[in-house]
């Protein structure tokens, strides 16, 4: 990166550390910071929507949608999750290729299960062989993201329904007697006092997301873990940089990252908690009334 650099075996000390430290596989473990935070922004709420979807679906009066609603959550959650991280990952990415598959090459005759291959047309590959680098990256990350939204949608479905059944039943009675549609009721009663009881939950469940990025590493994306394990191993001098196992200082690294995450979540939930309790017939909400009293 600097031009002193240029001769690695010429330099040392502090000018060696900048150096080393400044490579472009460094610049990718950096970046690759952005791409857990971005994994993060973009899962927690599409999981939300997912478990919302899946809430709603489990309290619908129609039964084969209260049969989904549960369906879903039960099948996702009794399921190890490193298991279907590996499996499912795997199903979407032939299920888009099949779907391609029977759209673009009508006329291929050759059965698509070929023993234990899995053979598509070579238009139907996801990505394309001829895509840039960016485009593969982008894929496997949205697959990742699909994969991660499901699991922890269920999670966050289960929650979701235990806060509307938390709801006291006899406000959503009187916004009937009010001549309230059951729509009326489950957007203006309902909704707004079921994230006071689903809150700490939810609460738990981000922690969990924020714990479980690093099986981005299982699902082929280059994140922070993959490139601590790579850089901090030991580098013989047919490297540029050689170096004894340094792995303990990079995982440090991350320890850091991941407490400092964790921290930041646990206040950001407290004053959001704070905020939703405020005026509400509940523990926290008497106890913020009596305080500002």
């Amino acid at each position: 990166m600097f031009e002193f650099c240029a001769n690695p075996d010429q330099i040392e000390g502090l000018t060696w550390l900048t150096c080393y430290l400044t490579t472009g596989k460094h610049m990718s473990f950096y970046a690759s910071f952005g791409t857990v935070l971005l994994l993060l922004a973009v899962t927690a709420p599409t999981a939300l929507l997912f478990g919302f979807f899946g809430a709603s679906a489990a309290r619908s009066h129609i039964a084969p949608l209260r049969w989904l609603g549960k369906g879903y959550t039960a099948i996702v959650r009794g399921v190890p999750d490193i298991a279907f991280f590996l499996f499912f990952v795997i199903a979407l990415d032939q299920a888009f290729e099949y779907v391609r598959h029977k759209t673009l090459c009508s006329d291929w005759t050759e059965p698509v299960r070929q023993g234990n291959d899995f053979v598509v047309c070579a238009a139907a590959k996801l990505p394309l062989s001829t895509s840039p680098q960016w485009v593969h990256e982008t894929y496997g990350f949205i697959l990742a993201v699909l994969t991660f939204a499901i699991v922890f949608g269920a999670f966050a479905a289960n929650v979701l329904y235990g806060g509307m059944r938390a709801v006291p039943h006899a406000q959503l009675q009187t916004g009937e007697a009010y001549g309230m549609t059951q729509r009326q009721v489950f957007w203006r009663i309902l909704m707004p006092q079921m994230w006071v009881y689903a809150l700490p939950g939810l609460s738990n469940l981000w922690m969990i997301l924020i714990k479980a990025t690093p099986l981005l590493f299982l699902l082929g994306v280059e994140d922070i873990v993959y490139w601590a394990r790579e850089l901090g191993g030991s580098k013989s001098s047919a490297f540029s940089y050689p170096h004894p196992d340094w792995r303990i200082y990079y995982f440090l690294g991350l320890l850091v990252f991941y407490l400092a995450m964790t921290k930041i979540s646990e206040i950001v939930f407290e004053k959001l908690m704070d905020r939703l309790n405020l005026g509400q017939a509940t523990t926290g909400g008497k106890s913020l009334a009596g305080g500002s009293a």
